[in-house]
């Protein structure tokens, strides 16, 4: 594909998803990633890094901490940054499938993820496809926002971290694909998170249930208790949602689980 001074709708499904699902700092025309999907979509290494950057320009949460990226983002660009805000659902959709397009079987492996226990018994290509896309970017997302490390523990093997729902998957549907509905956390802290037995306060300090076990069993108190009062690591984009954070206190928080 030949290149062109104006970016294809392809091409941007392309950048934006790699912008939500690549760590900030790995940006940069250097990375064999870039350099990869560059070539994929028919893009030079720097123009898709300064595409990168010129989507940054419009996220509040990099802005705001003085990192200001490139300030030439085009009317296109500030056009997807809306579809993507109104519609994470619709989004990682079609930019799955402009990535799946893009690449023709190419492998990325940041952009990899392992097989999870989804039941796709009695259901047609079309809704698997779509269903891997969708957990595919929140996951990505979610984790390359916190570097790929728990935002409590500071674990940092990919196998066992897990992009977490604030709020619920089943009790949210139009943000169960958005990236500030999440957490970067070990399999045993999404587990705790899960059930209501920790949670997040404003502050982003970690809270432990009052209703908790027992306080001599010393391996809880070494992987939970001791975590009271600590502040969370903070992603570098999707900033939870303290709408969302403070759902979980209400809701979710020190409160039985129903039978299913």
């Amino acid at each position: 594909m030949a290149a062109t001074n104006n970016w294809t709708r392809q091409q941007l499904l392309v950048a934006f998803a790699l912008y939500c699902q690549m760590p900030y700092g790995k940006m940069h025309s250097r990375n064999p990633e870039i350099i990869k999907i560059a070539e994929q979509i028919g893009r030079t290494p720097s123009a898709l890094a300064m595409k990168l950057t010129n989507i940054a320009s419009l996220d509040p949460e990099i802005t705001s901490t003085g990192r200001t990226g490139l300030r030439g983002a085009s009317s296109a660009d500030k056009s997807m940054w809306d579809e993507m805000q109104g519609d994470w659902e619709g989004f990682a959709v079609k930019s799955g499938e402009a990535m799946r397009v893009a690449l023709q079987g190419t492998e990325i492996p940041s952009l990899e993820i392992d097989e999870e226990e989804i039941d796709y018994s009695g259901k047609d290509k079309v809704v698997i496809t779509t269903a891997r896309d969708g957990q595919r970017f929140f996951r990505n997302s979610v984790l390359s926002a916190y570097d790929f490390k728990c935002c409590i523990s500071g674990l940092a093997n990919p196998r066992l971290l897990v992009a977490s729902h604030i709020v619920p998957w089943r009790n949210e549907v139009s943000n169960r694909l958005n990236p500030a509905n999440g957490l970067s956390l070990s399999v045993l802290h999404d587990k705790a998170f899960d059930i209501g037995l920790i949670t997040i306060n404003e502050d982003m300090t970690v809270r432990v249930s009052k209703k908790s076990l027992d306080e001599l069993d010393y391996f809880y108190r070494d992987t939970i208790l001791s975590y009271e009062g600590k502040p969370i690591s903070l992603p570098e984009k999707f900033f939870p949602k303290l709408e969302f954070l403070a759902y979980h206190r209400a809701e979710v928080f020190e409160k039985p689980r129903r039978s299913r």
